[in-house]
């Protein structure tokens, strides 16, 4: 495992993540905004990327870096992602591939029927009523947070922003997001596979989506508040998209307060989801059981606890398409996880697959607890467009046995398994690093997308 430390205008280093070939795969613009990360103010540790990084808006997709607050330190919108709380809860199952493999097709069609999954796509869960009844009280113990961010500020998302997720609830969405039936295709740690409930041939069902149009209204608001107050806040700004307010000035709790607000309704979202998904599978195979294995989330900014150099202190953590990834015995995780760690969710690209893994104790000071969220891109959008075929991608996965169901041809080509950098590569780079540990391998069966 190799990784790079280099040095910004002051003092903070700057660390990369990777094995050799994917830290080479990484497109230079990682390393300017990584860099660009460490002269923000306020920071502290290392300014870091996770083995998946590539070019993002801001931060670098795969961009993590802790601000402290009594030191002056910052919180950007640039740093923490639009899609607030895009994250992935990942279902468990007690049926096996083998009994269920001749119906994958119809659970695809009726799947694909009944949740909403596209640009525009709208929904019949009113965003500003209360409903009852999706979920079970079992499901929060198995949430970050407990499924509820607190000290999130309602007043302080815009109108505009709530008018534009007001038809979104329940839906899906575009782009990397997905809903998978997988299969448990490999063992890595029998142990902790055993304590996170799954064995060989069991069916999964994972779902990878975030706060829809709220998330990107608040963070496009934000910045531009930011870019124009940068001035009398005193900051240099050495990107545009890096701008940032003080954590403790009022912009930047009112940012903070929306976002946690955010969190709460992809949260939401992904509960509804899962509803739906248990409503539809509890059709097609009568008595099934579905328990939540976990949710976590992506493209947030936590206040948390962690020790730089001979203290502990309370650090604001930027996770950009990072996850956190708690290790054993930390009093954040739930009883039930509180010996193996928490799981961890690697997502792939449609066909390629996904990891689960564990959080591990020494991540702590690698990286504020943190890991991989995904496989990362290779190419942009418009490159897999040139390269693929949405038609002919959707017929060589079904040779393979994945039933892709999809609005858009032109999505499946952009989400291409060869539009992304190699899972597994990027999995292992991840345990290699001390960030996390493999579990197990999770095959596609069927997948819905955007």
């Amino acid at each position: 495992m190799g990784f790079i430390s280099g040095k910004g205008e002051k003092r903070t280093p700057v660390v990369l993540f990777g094995t050799e070939p994917l830290i080479r795969q990484m497109d230079d613009k990682v390393l300017e905004q990584i860099i660009n990360t460490s002269r923000l103010p306020g920071l502290a540790g290392s300014a870091l990327t996770m083995p998946d990084a590539h070019w993002g808006c801001g931060f670098p997709i795969g961009g993590v870096a802790a601000f402290d607050a009594g030191q002056g330190g910052v919180i950007s919108a640039g740093g923490v992602g639009f899609d607030n709380s895009c994250g992935i809860r990942t279902l468990l199952t007690d049926l096996t591939e083998e009994k269920t493999a001749p119906k994958f097709e119809s659970l695809a069609d009726e799947l694909f029927r009944r949740v909403p999954a596209g640009v525009g796509q709208e929904s019949s869960f009113p965003f500003s009523l209360p409903e009852h009844g999706f979920g079970e009280k079992a499901d929060l113990d198995r949430i970050e947070e407990g499924g509820c961010m607190p000290e999130a500020r309602p007043e302080s998302v815009s109108e505009k922003a709530k008018i534009r997720q007001q038809e979104e609830m329940g839906t899906l969405g575009s782009g990397n997001h997905y809903l998978e039936v997988q299969v448990v295709d490999k063992i890595q740690d029998p142990n902790v596979a055993k304590a996170f409930g799954l064995f060989e041939g069991q069916i999964l069902v994972s779902l990878h989506c975030g706060s829809r149009g709220l998330g990107h209204q608040i963070g496009t608001d934000t910045m531009m508040e930011f870019v124009k107050a940068a001035p009398r806040w005193k900051i240099v700004l050495p990107d545009r998209e890096l701008a940032c307010a003080p954590i403790r000035s009022e912009a930047g709790q009112r940012y903070l307060g929306a976002m946690n607000a955010t969190i709460n309704v992809a949260l939401a979202n992904r509960q509804i989801l899962s509803q739906t998904v248990r409503n539809v599978m509890g059709e097609i195979f009568p008595g099934i059981v579905l328990d939540t294995l976990y949710d976590v989330s992506h493209n947030t900014c936590k206040e948390e606890l962690h020790r730089i150099g001979d203290r502990s202190r309370p650090l604001f953590v930027h996770r950009k398409a990072a996850t956190r990834a708690l290790g054993p015995g930390h009093p954040s995780l739930p009883s039930v996880y509180r010996s193996p760690g928490q799981p961890v969710f690697i997502g792939g690209s449609i066909g390629s697959g996904s990891w689960i893994l564990a959080g591990v104790s020494q991540s702590e000071e690698l990286s504020f607890s943190s890991a991989s969220h995904g496989a990362g891109r290779s190419m942009s959008r418009h490159e897999a467009l040139r390269r693929f075929s949405g038609r002919m991608v959707k017929k060589e996965l079904l040779s393979r046995g994945i039933h892709i169901r999809s609005n858009s041809l032109r999505g499946i080509a952009e989400e291409a398994p060869g539009a992304y950098k190699d899972i597994d590569q990027v999995a292992e780079a991840t345990e290699i690093a001390g960030l996390a540990k493999r579990v197990a391998f999770l095959r596609p069966r069927v997948c819905l997308k955007g």
